[in-house]
């Protein structure tokens, strides 16, 4: 794209640009998830055109702000490359380069309708001008990064990861767009040079989580990203992202309402909330306040939702969970009553090869590790 991203590229910073494309390698990989509460690493490597896993791992960033595990901190760029380092050598990490996410919630994402018959080359001058109205900071603060939403007839398995299409004339042409901070990206910068690790790129969550969670889903699908401090919704169709949508409110909120209900330390408010979540015959009370907080989320998801059926005349044919907030038992059965359609976890793992007795591990743990598998899988194929 002829974006501002060049001039990131040019000065030798890690760019966006694998927003929209993937590198091959042969040699293993790493992904790299830095969350609000956890870091998440997944190391790969290809081995008969497959995706092989070598290790995998996950460490809790509260104890490096004096907080308690699962709660959202926010840390020190020394602390994040203090833990980020004790995860690879706790997870017995042995390659030195990888791909961070950037976290949704970081940024913007929205989607611009613009004439048609607008030459690729005069997007890198219109974009700019035309989401000044989204970005609430100065365009010059910001890095942007856009993709031609492909138009009804121009279907194909072409999706977000691959290379980008153009629409044919219709009356309008959609632009997704992604606005990111430059102190966002600068920050994650320097969590890799003081770690010695060496990216050639950034990705948004998003597009790794699509990558990892997703198959070959034509229809539209409602990606739920169950985070800590935020519940991140996508709204996919053939790949493509048409609506993005965070719910202020995540998996450590629910375990303070219950904390402070009950009276409890927030340790203890955790475990009540992943040993009883929606379960009212376990402990009734309990139940009901994560039932009030998952109800919050479905409502602001169910206006999403609404919206979308509504502009495109399309009903939801699926809804995928994803995040480790997502781990609340009961949640599918919850959220397939509220959608009234087909509720499933991610599962991330299936796409990796790896020793049979970790089957059942890995796919309870899959939806945490969503992204990061994401992250790799993009350097690999």
């Amino acid at each position: 794209m002829d974006n501002s991203l060049k001039n990131i590229i040019s000065s030798g910073l890690a760019s966006l640009s694998g927003i929209f494309a993937s590198d091959k390698a042969t040699k293993s990989v790493l992904g790299i998830d830095i969350g609000s509460s956890a870091i998440k690493v997944v190391q790969l490597k290809k081995s008969n055109g497959k995706a092989v896993l070598e290790t995998y791992g996950a460490i809790a960033l509260g104890p490096y702000g004096n907080m308690e595990i699962g709660e959202v901190v926010n840390l020190q760029v020394d602390d994040v490359v203090k833990a980020l380092l004790d995860v690879m050598k706790e997870s017995n990490v042995t390659i030195r380069s990888g791909v961070i996410a950037i976290p949704s919630s970081s940024s913007l994402i929205f989607t611009l309708s613009l004439p048609d018959k607008i030459s690729e080359d005069k997007l890198a001058s219109i974009i700019p001008n035309e989401s000044r109205k989204y970005i609430p900071v100065p365009i010059s603060e910001v890095t942007l990064d856009w993709f031609v939403l492909p138009k009804e007839n121009e279907s194909s398995e072409d999706n977000i990861m691959n290379k980008p299409m153009i629409a044919k004339v219709e009356p309008k042409t959609e632009v997704l767009v992604v606005a990111i901070h430059n102190d966002v990206l600068s920050r994650f910068q320097e969590i890799l040079t003081k770690t010695e690790l060496h990216s050639d790129s950034f990705e948004m969550e998003i597009f790794s989580n699509i990558r990892s969670s997703f198959s070959h889903d034509l229809a539209p699908v409602l990606l739920m990203d169950f985070g800590a401090s935020k519940t991140k919704l996508s709204i996919i169709e053939e790949g493509v992202v048409h609506v993005f949508h965070v719910v202020n409110r995540g998996g450590a909120d629910i375990t303070k309402n219950i904390a402070s209900s009950l009276g409890i330390s927030f340790k203890e408010a955790e475990k009540l909330k992943r040993s009883v979540g929606l379960d009212l015959n376990s402990n009734p009370e309990v139940a009901d306040i994560v039932r009030l907080s998952i109800e919050y989320i479905l409502s602001d998801t169910n206006s999403v939702v609404f919206a979308y059926q509504k502009k495109y005349n399309k009903n939801i044919s699926k809804v995928i969970l994803t995040g480790g907030g997502s781990l609340i038992k009961g949640l599918t059965e919850k959220a397939s009553s509220n959608f009234n359609t087909e509720v499933i976890y991610s599962n991330p793992f299936s796409k990796t090869e790896a020793p049979a007795f970790l089957e059942p591990i890995l796919t309870v743990s899959g939806p945490e590790f969503s992204v990061a598998i994401g992250l790799a899988l993009r350097q690999l194929f």
